[in-house]
């Protein structure tokens, strides 16, 4: 047998550790993926409080532009979401297209507020109010998503 000082093996044992932790998380990510993208993200005993939560904005172009400026902004919605609301193409869970009507139509404001303050589970949806941007902000925010079921965005 030939004799290899230790810090020779080390390199090996290191990339075959670093190959078995990045296989778990790959497996974790696959097991977190929600197989329904229509499923609601916020947890069944919750929903009916969410969405009844309700925007204390009216719509207007001065908060659709605040929101936009959110979003494109210090929100950093757009680096998942892209500048078009589509969601850029990610492994594991793409970010939600915010182009489609279906999805638009059966969540709520208060649904989405949710998912700002707590992010989505099983997906990469980071919590955005109280960490990047306020609850105002992100009551506009949502207002300028929902600009994205317009026609004029299609």
């Amino acid at each position: 047998m030939i004799f290899q000082p230790k810090f020779k093996r080390r390199p090996a044992r290191i990339a075959i550790l670093v190959l078995v932790l990045g296989s778990l998380l790959a497996w974790q990510s696959a097991l977190a993926f929600h197989p329904n993208i229509y499923q609601p993200r916020v947890p069944s005993e919750l929903l009916e409080n969410a969405r009844e939560n309700e925007s204390p904005f009216l719509d207007s172009p001065e908060i659709l532009e605040e929101g936009r400026q959110i979003y494109f902004g210090k929100g950093l919605c757009v680096t998942c979401h892209s500048k078009n609301g589509t969601g850029v193409r990610l492994p594991g869970h793409s970010p939600r297209n915010f182009t489609d009507a279906k999805w638009q139509d059966l969540r709520t404001d208060g649904e989405l507020m949710w998912v700002l303050k707590n992010g989505s589970p099983g997906t990469g949806m980071p919590i955005r109010v109280g960490k990047a941007i306020t609850e105002e902000e992100g009551w506009k925010v949502i207002q300028f998503i929902r600009s994205f079921n317009s026609t004029e965005q299609k």
